[in-house]
């Protein structure tokens, strides 16, 4: 099979990359070590492989890997800054939103991109938003109430939710 170069930000860091035209993106990010990225329903369906392409969320079990040559893609291993949690990962922590943490990654990526398109969700907006991550563990109450929580301290304290 022919190999495709490709280069990408992954997490802010600019990677190169050989892919076959058939490898799945989270084959590549998984292979690279980013093992936040889970593989469930393999159909695009659950949300537990949700990545961010050039800041819109993305199930990395259907796309392939080529997709992502000049894209940045960013993972819940990105979120953090050092050992500061992001605001969304401190909501989800302080919320109680991660149970199993199968669906987390996926979750909090896709509020971010939420936020990202709407800084103030209402409850119905942010269950609509994310109707294709599911959990088998919260009962979804808790999510919810931690991207209120996040996109709260966003408007209140002018915190930045995504670059």
């Amino acid at each position: 099979m022919k190999m495709h170069n490709i280069t990408s930000t992954v997490n802010g860091e600019q990677i190169n990359i050989d892919v076959n035209a058939s490898d799945l993106l989270i084959d590549v990010l998984r292979d690279r070590g980013l093992i936040s990225i889970k593989l469930a329903c393999d159909m695009q369906v659950c949300g537990a492989c949700t990545v961010l392409l050039d800041g819109k969320p993305y199930s990395a079990c259907t796309t392939l890997a080529i997709e992502m040559d000049g894209k940045d893609i960013l993972t819940a291993e990105g979120l953090a800054d050092g050992e500061n949690l992001h605001v969304i990962q401190q909501a989800f922590m302080e919320k109680g939103a991660l149970q199993c943490g199968f669906c987390t990654s996926g979750m909090m990526l896709s509020s971010l991109a939420l936020l990202k398109e709407n800084a103030n969700p209402t409850e119905a907006e942010i269950k609509h938003y994310l109707h294709g991550n599911i959990c088998r563990c919260t009962g979804y109450s808790t999510i919810v109430e931690a991207v209120q929580q996040a996109a709260s301290k966003q408007q209140r304290e002018g915190v930045k939710i995504y670059d």
